[in-house]
């Protein structure tokens, strides 16, 4: 026994000797347990030390894996967290997409294996875990290290092994991996250096770069908390106990038992069911869809009927002209389509008549009845209509009318010589050299640059085209492709006008057409250009964030009155001296100044960042970034950019008044209007305890207090920096909100979800930091941060429980991409719970 003791690993004869130590420690004990896995994989629990020498002679292949001494250990079942904690601790993810089970990591082995054996290098991507190259890496080592090896590369079988190890249903098992990815000269114990690498480690996992920064702190923390006997090194015993004890982020149910009988009712409705009757199923399905659109429905349905009817009165009055003789129904389409157009091209200016928007919306009662906040939609839908025109008059005229007539007879010609002259076309040329011909050609090259340069893709540098071919696309090119209709509609009225086959003034109508809505929108330019609103503004702070995000807070011009949920333009002559750019405001409508968060995506805000950059100073150590103090101090000289603003206008955030519950939900920087609606709701709190202590401003009216009585506040980002952009008005909330009026939630998703091994010890350190401190150690603030993506049909379940009866308010604005899914959502409770969801959205 004595040879063979000599072959195992150092830490294997620590784990021998402190078995015997601790063992003999107590006398009222005949015998120690300890748990062997031997080579046939079958475990065997010996009694005595007669047989513990004859197993210890057997062929070991791992030595002790669990001892059970009288170490304390916490109940697990009387621990609030432990149930969710024994579930959790995953290596592999459920949503790791290459993660689904042996069959297909077995085959990614024959892929990846060299000569019958896995690099190191390929063991990630081999199992799953394509991200967190390091932590895998220590997994890989922890695993063999276990098997008393070094070595580099594995065989198939051992992967088997492995995988069965870090896929088990065995908490004991994963949570002894994971002690073991520290512990790494196994004497089963974690000093406070190797707490540090462990950290590190997590934080690289998870992209938590703040963290990293204040490793030795949150060490120390750890160490504090778990080795309260000063011994310098923690044990398995007390990580379970740290693990076990962390309580559910994600645990937003209701405490009280009606309240969970009534989530359990809800559940239970909200289960899916389909109707059998495909017809019943259809119909239903439709009622549902023309009660959530019809505000749409009767728009688009009147704008189609309006061209259509305008296309068949043309059409049919062209038939019945002498030119229908000649040309056919060619020239019917041809004037059809014309007048579409001619209507079309005067419709597509009012949805961008900012100033009339926000005034009808907020002024009139016409919002009930018009969707006004889809105007920007409608303005594509009309610019459809428009290139489908263009494609119907162009291609009746190119590939019919034209050839038909330089084929005419001349008994046929005589019959339209009026409208063409004396001389006949004998070429192409001839119809291009006449003034309508040229003017089309011109206004169709320029539409086409303009509505393709408009285009998603080509708008947010999107397409994968050469260098000299991309410097042509972004949001600059699609601003001024834009502004190419001034040049369209001038030739629009010029090609009107020297039409050949109208010769009276009055049948000439293109005039008629654009007259009012051109004059609208003009009016609308000279409105913005000379109106108070749109003045120089003075800087009063500055502030650049991770995440290439600038933040300017700017003195609020005399009269300008606004709502949460708006936004202004926004101009610097220094970067352009013509462009406007709209952005939402981040500041409550009571407040003394008007703030705007800004993130860098384009030409233009880049360029508006490396300004204010310039102009900056270097950050203290709690700040990131770049920070500039008020420009008011006595020792600050700092000359700014100069910037003008146009505004206010309506936006659909700016609804929120109209509910008593509001559900707020925000990507990335599209959190600004929501965050201004937040710090609304929170000046209305701060207003209404003024009044309870008798120092509340008289002049304002009472009845402006407290318009929201609850709000849910949902803020999805991928970076841990993110989280400072509104970090004051989370803390603000926190301090101010005694009674819970707004909760808020902010979701990390570099983060792993919780459960997984990867932020495991991420969230045990939140939890104790959280505690000592009040702070949370992602954010920086006093708002517990959640890990991964929210689960949004449990959000709107939560809503629903506490709202019976009552209409929400469902405010969302950022990236398209969970729009659909929280529509769908919005619909299923408005349908399946007496609370009725109301979903608007705002997209970018």
């Amino acid at each position: 026994m004595e040879e063979e003791m000599e072959s195992w690993s150092e830490g294997e004869k620590n784990k021998i000797s402190r078995c015997k130590a601790t063992g003999s420690g107590n006398p009222d004990e005949d015998y120690v347990e300890i748990t062997l896995q031997v080579r046939d994989e079958s475990i065997s629990t010996m009694k005595s030390k007669a047989t513990l020498r004859s197993v210890l002679s057997g062929k070991l292949k791992t030595m002790v894996k669990s001892l059970s001494f009288a170490s304390p250990r916490l109940d697990r079942s009387k621990s609030s967290g432990a149930m969710f904690a024994l579930r959790g601790l995953r290596f592999i993810a459920k949503n790791d997409a290459v993660g689904r089970g042996w069959e297909d990591v077995g085959k990614r082995f024959d892929e990846l294996a060299i000569d019958g054996k896995l690099p190191k290098s390929k063991f990630g991507h081999c199992i799953g875990m394509v991200e967190s190259s390091e932590f895998v890496n220590e997994l890989y080592e922890a695993l063999v290290r276990r098997r008393g090896t070094t070595s580099s590369s594995i065989t198939k079988s051992e992967l088997f092994e492995f995988w069965e190890q870090i896929t088990g249903n065995s908490f004991d098992a994963r949570l002894q991996i994971f002690f073991d990815m520290v512990d790494k000269n196994l004497d089963g114990r974690i000093t406070g250096d190797e707490v540090k690498e462990i950290i590190a480690l997590s934080a690289s996992a998870n992209k938590l770069s703040k963290i990293k920064e204040k490793v030795d702190e949150y060490a120390a923390l750890i160490m504090e908390e778990l080795d309260r006997d000063n011994l310098g090194y923690i044990e398995l015993h007390n990580l379970e106990t740290l693990l076990l004890q962390v309580p559910s982020q994600s645990n937003n149910s209701p405490s009280s038992a009606n309240k969970r009988a009534l989530n359990k009712m809800l559940s239970q409705k909200l289960i899916p069911t389909k109707d059998r009757n495909p017809l019943k199923r259809f119909a239903r399905n439709l009622s549902y869809f023309f009660m959530e659109n019809w505000k749409r429905i009767w728009v688009i349905t009147l704008w189609i009927s309006i061209c259509m009817a305008l296309f068949t009165w043309k059409f049919l009055q062209y038939k019945r002209r002498t030119v229908f003789e000649v040309l056919g129904y060619c020239v019917s389409v041809a004037k059809g389509s014309a007048e579409t157009l001619k209507f079309n091209m005067a419709l597509i200016l009012l949805p961008v008549c900012r100033n009339t928007i926000t005034w009808l919306r907020t002024k009139s009662k016409l919002g009930s009845v018009v969707p006004f906040d889809d105007n920007i939609n409608f303005h594509k839908v009309v610019a459809f209509g428009i290139a489908v025109g263009i494609g119907l008059h162009a291609i009746s005229h190119l590939a019919c009318d034209f050839p038909r007539l330089l084929h005419a007879k001349n008994v046929e010609f005589e019959a339209v010589k009026k409208f063409f002259g004396d001389e006949r076309p004998d070429n192409y040329g001839w119809f291009m050299k006449g003034t309508d011909g040229w003017t089309g050609v011109i206004m169709v090259v320029l539409m086409i640059v303009a509505y393709v340069l408009a285009q998603s893709w080509f708008r947010r540098n999107r397409a994968n085209l050469p260098k000299s071919l991309k410097r042509l696309t972004g949001f600059n090119a699609f601003w001024y492709s834009h502004h190419l209709f001034v040049i369209v509609y001038v030739l629009l009225i010029v090609h009107g006008y020297f039409i050949y086959l109208s010769k009276e003034w009055y049948h000439k109508t293109t005039w008629m057409y654009l007259a009012v809505p051109v004059l609208l929108y003009a009016s609308e330019r000279l409105i913005r250009a000379f109106r108070p609103g749109a003045k120089a503004v003075k800087i009063l702070k500055v502030a650049v964030y991770p995440g290439n995000v600038l933040s300017l807070y700017m003195s609020k011009p005399k009269g300008f009155k606004y709502t949460s949920g708006q936004y202004i333009y926004v101009n610097c002559s220094d970067v352009s001296p013509l462009q406007w750019h709209p952005f939402s405001i981040t500041s409550a409508s009571g407040d003394d100044y008007l703030s705007i968060h800004i993130r860098t995506l384009g030409d233009w805000t880049s360029q508006l960042k490396s300004l204010f950059s310039k102009v900056c100073q270097l950050p203290s150590t709690s700040q990131s970034g770049l920070f500039i103090a008020d420009i008011g101090q006595a020792n600050n000289i700092t000359r700014f950019p100069r910037l003008l603003i146009d505004g206010p206008y309506g936006a659909p955030a700016q609804d929120y008044r109209n509910y008593d519950v509001l559900l707020l939900v925000g990507l990335g920087i599209g959190a600004t209007p929501l965050i201004s609606i937040i710090r609304d709701v929170l000046n209305n709190i701060k207003n209404q305890k003024s009044i309870e202590q008798g120092t509340s401003n008289h002049n304002v009216p009472i009845k402006n207090y407290v318009a929201t009585k609850r709000a849910y506040f949902y803020w999805v980002t991928r970076e841990q920096g993110s989280l400072e952009w509104f970090s004051e008005v989370m803390n603000e909330v926190a301090e101010y909100d005694s009674e819970g009026m707004i909760e808020l939630h902010n979701y990390c998703t570099s983060v792993y979800e919780e459960g997984d091994a990867r932020s495991a010890l991420i969230t045990m350190l939140q939890s104790l930091h959280h505690a000592k401190s009040g702070i949370d150690i992602v954010s920086g603030t006093r708002v517990r941060t959640h890990f991964a993506r929210p689960d949004w049909r449990s959000v709107f379940k939560h809503v629903a429980v506490n709202h019976v009866n009552q209409r929400v308010g469902v405010f969302y604005c950022g990236n398209t991409c969970i729009i659909g899914e929280l529509k769908k959502l919005a619909q299923d409770f408005s349908r399946k719970t007496t609370t009725k969801f109301e979903f608007h959205k705002e997209n970018f």
